[in-house]
């Protein structure tokens, strides 16, 4: 970062106010999503976007829920972020996951595609490990609250373009600008090895075979996520209640001592309905799932 670019940071809330990255950053600078800084392991380099603090209500409305036939997305609830973090800016990448363990569980077996096919338990570990040969990177999965927090970037619509209208299973025109999901999956599949997807009424493309695509390609968030919805689910750290009561407002995640509890997953995938690409909905899985587009996204809270 230049010295001019310095000068620009605001010591009230900026990341990096002192001027100088994290120990472990390859690199850094802001742009108009915000704050980024990067990491390197073995020549795959991952980016992560600064989440700053702040409110905001989580969980559908009661008329959401209604129009999208999902029940366990309420009661909304106001929550609080009081401290800023770090999240990867796309999935978990194959490269990346190769270049901590060597092998790939993937389906759909690219570089620069998600990593799938991983249990909540297999996140853990790959996270102890990264961390073990990153000094200071102290990965973790995100709370549910803080991965809801970071997909609508401050928007309370459906999804964080806009309202969503669904014409069919597979058919919600406004989600192909910036998601890969059921009804639009098979279209510029580029990979020999795909699923025919069949069980969606009125796809928006409807052109087979579908699969997982490269991560960062639809458009990003405001605060410069990308694949937030769609391409796969992503594994969060909370353990699955069926609604929102007694859940934490303070952005931290839900736990329990009960051994293989179910653990909450986000964000839709490349083989799901339109109605499942929203901020708010959500699902759940075993710990020692590996659902095949699962996937994860590792976050970093601010020391």
């Amino acid at each position: 970062m230049t010295s001019a670019q310095v000068k620009r940071i605001d010591t009230g809330w900026h990341p990096l106010a002192d001027g100088n990255p994290p120990s472990w950053a390859s690199g850094w600078g802001d742009d108009e999503y915000g704050v980024w800084v990067e990491f390197t392991l073995k020549e795959v380099t991952q980016r992560l976007r600064w989440i700053p603090a702040g409110e905001f209500d989580m969980g559908s409305t009661a008329e959401e829920m209604k129009q999208f036939g999902r029940d366990n997305e309420g009661p909304s609830h106001p929550v609080t972020i009081g401290k800023g973090y770090w999240l990867f800016d796309t999935p978990v990448t194959q490269a990346l996951w190769q270049a901590v363990w060597g092998e790939n569980p993937s389906r759909f077996k690219s570089d620069d595609r998600p990593v799938e096919r991983v249990s909540w338990d297999d996140c853990r570990v790959f996270l102890e490990e990264i961390n073990s040969r990153i000094t200071g990177l102290n990965l973790q999965l995100p709370s549910e609250a803080q991965w809801e927090y970071a997909c609508r970037a401050r928007t309370t619509t459906a999804i964080y373009s806009g309202e969503l209208e669904i014409i069919g299973d597979g058919n919600a025109p406004v989600l192909h600008e910036i998601a890969w999901y059921g009804g639009n999956s098979g279209k510029d599949f580029t990979l020999s090895e795909g699923r025919e997807i069949t069980h969606l009424n009125d796809r928006q493309f409807d052109e087979n075979p579908s699969g997982t695509h490269p991560v960062g390609l639809k458009k990003p968030n405001p605060w410069g996520l990308y694949d937030m919805l769609g391409n796969v689910w992503e594994w969060t750290a909370d353990v699955w209640q069926g609604d929102y009561e007694g859940a934490p407002q303070d952005g931290s995640a839900r736990v329990s001592d009960q051994a293989g509890a179910g653990r909450v997953i986000r964000g839709g995938s490349w083989v799901g309905g339109a109605r499942r690409c929203r901020s708010a909905c959500r699902l759940w899985d075993r710990p020692d799932g590996r659902f095949g587009p699962l996937g994860f996204r590792p976050a970093r809270v601010q020391e």
